[in-house]
């Protein structure tokens, strides 16, 4: 899916790694795109905290990294911020996000625009120096500038319509015993563009790099 997202603005190859089978290979990378997980940051599970300080070595050489919710999570604790459960909830759906700050990440993009998100951690605490650029009614830090390279999205900018709503129909049952409407949401779903666009802005932005 986020190779779909970025499509033809990467023109190089690919290579998966996964970080849960042990240290991550050092190599000299183009840039760095950190996935979703079901995996929960502070668990501090053993490989969360290998994979952390093998983050904060990209960060030092100031190797293009883009986090995206489990990942953007990730980054937070890494760089010395703190990842709790959400106090006020889940939040699942497409959401409208609020921009509170300008960002080349945004370019092309209203002040006000949709992506589609699913998550229960939230970053409590950011780390020294990073800016929190936009939020949504359940969620304070959307997306977060660690540094000039290094970016956050709590959303899933490669999340569409369809994997968003086989997300919602999965969780049905949960959904409905935590107090919210599986039907509300899928009636609010949609492709949510915008998001999709802030990672293929991060990727062209280095592409050529």
């Amino acid at each position: 899916m986020i190779r779909e997202t970025i499509g033809d603005v990467w023109q190089g190859p690919y290579e998966v790694v996964d970080a849960r089978a042990g240290d991550p290979e050092t190599k000299r990378w183009k840039m760095v795109v950190i996935t979703g997980s079901s995996a929960n940051v502070p668990t501090r599970e053993p490989w969360i905290v290998r994979t952390e300080a093998w983050l904060r070595g990209l960060v030092a050489e100031s190797v293009p990294t883009f986090g995206i919710c489990f990942g953007h999570q990730l980054l937070a604790q890494a760089l010395g911020g703190e990842v709790i459960r959400n106090p006020r909830g889940r939040e699942i759906g497409t959401k409208k996000i609020v921009r509170r700050a300008d960002d080349w990440l945004f370019e092309g993009l209203p002040k006000e625009m949709f992506a589609n998100v699913t998550h229960i951690d939230t970053v409590g605490r950011l780390p020294e120096g990073a800016v929190s650029l936009a939020f949504s009614t359940l969620e304070d830090h959307q997306a977060i500038r660690f540094s000039e390279v290094c970016y956050g999205v709590q959303y899933h900018p490669e999340i569409d319509a369809d994997i968003m709503r086989g997300y919602i129909e999965t969780r049905r049952e949960i959904l409905a015993s935590e107090g919210l409407s599986a039907d509300a949401l899928l009636a609010e779903t949609s492709d949510a563009q915008p998001g999709a666009e802030t990672l293929r802005n991060f990727v062209k932005r280095f592409a050529s790099r």
